[in-house]
């Protein structure tokens, strides 16, 4: 009770917020934290990163997070499959063909989405020290639902190094 709360929400681009308390009320944080430099955590993030580099000189978390991330993620995966040519589908389509199973260039996509997520949030919940949780909202995640719980994403929230402990001890919701 009483401790800093973070929001992360996944859409158009990537909205970052935060709820501190302050005497007898909260707070709400305006910012920008969508904007934060993306690190990549294995060799398919470190291919998206690098894909997109070609697009961009600053790759940010928001970049990649995002509506228009999911469709660049699947173009850089696409590309690492020697798939480069194919036409990516739109954001909607990729989530529609990862939850219908079948499409594994889809499914990976989502999957790499969700644990980008998690080294997001994990991120937040320590600039914050939020104890109070970290909440997902936005118009992606919540689409997901069972497909969100089985993924990697708070496998890779809880994979902080020295600071795993720390992290495995706050919640993470996702906002329905």
């Amino acid at each position: 009770p009483r401790s800093s709360m973070g929001l992360l929400g996944s859409g158009s681009g990537l909205g970052v917020s935060a709820l501190i308390p302050a005497g007898d009320g909260w707070v709400s944080l305006g910012s920008e934290g969508g904007h934060a430099s993306f690190s990549p955590r294995d060799e398919r993030e470190l291919a998206v990163l690098r894909h997109a580099w070609t697009l961009y000189e600053h790759v940010s978390f928001e970049r990649l997070l995002s509506g228009p991330g999911l469709v660049l993620t699947w173009r850089a995966l696409a590309a690492r499959a020697g798939r480069a040519d194919d036409a990516p589908p739109t954001a909607v389509e990729i989530t529609r063909r990862a939850l219908q199973g079948g499409d594994a260039l889809a499914t990976e996509t989502v999957e790499v989405f969700c644990n980008m997520l998690g080294t997001a949030a994990a991120n937040l919940a320590v600039t914050l020290g939020a104890s109070g949780g970290i909440y997902i909202g936005g118009a992606i995640v919540p689409r997901l639902g069972e497909a969100f719980d089985r993924s990697g994403f708070r496998a890779r929230f809880e994979s902080k190094g020295r600071f795993s402990r720390y992290v495995a001890a706050i919640p993470t919701f996702v906002i329905t």
